[in-house]
């Protein structure tokens, strides 16, 4: 299935989760759904580099990474690289860090 909408975190960066060898706590800047970009499934993209190396990295990694293609392209650094949704610090995460370091400050020091 090719995802009918546009990530919701493509042009963001969003932070790799620091578990995730060898990317974790690397800045990913996100272009969208691999599926829409490429116009297939990461798992049929017979000779991608990015493919190859997403299907090597989650096949050896030593967390759980679902078998589905909630996978995003984006680059880390000047290189791009496939990443599963579940592999990254939710966007909402960031956005409650950042309310609490503003109420730490108190509202009038924005």
């Amino acid at each position: 299935m090719i995802h009918a909408e546009q990530s919701r975190l493509a042009g963001k960066t969003v932070r790799v989760k620091p578990h995730v060898e060898p990317f974790g706590g690397s800045g990913f800047v996100v272009e969208d759904w691999w599926d829409r970009i490429a116009g297939k499934s990461w798992g049929v993209c017979n000779g991608n580099p990015a493919c190859i190396n997403y299907a090597i990295r989650t096949g050896l990694a030593d967390h759980d990474v679902p078998d589905d293609d909630e996978v995003l392209y984006g680059k880390i650094g000047p290189l791009g690289h496939l990443l599963h949704i579940s592999e990254l610090e939710s966007v909402t995460t960031s956005l409650q860090e950042g309310l609490e370091r503003l109420r730490e400050y108190g509202t009038n020091e924005v």
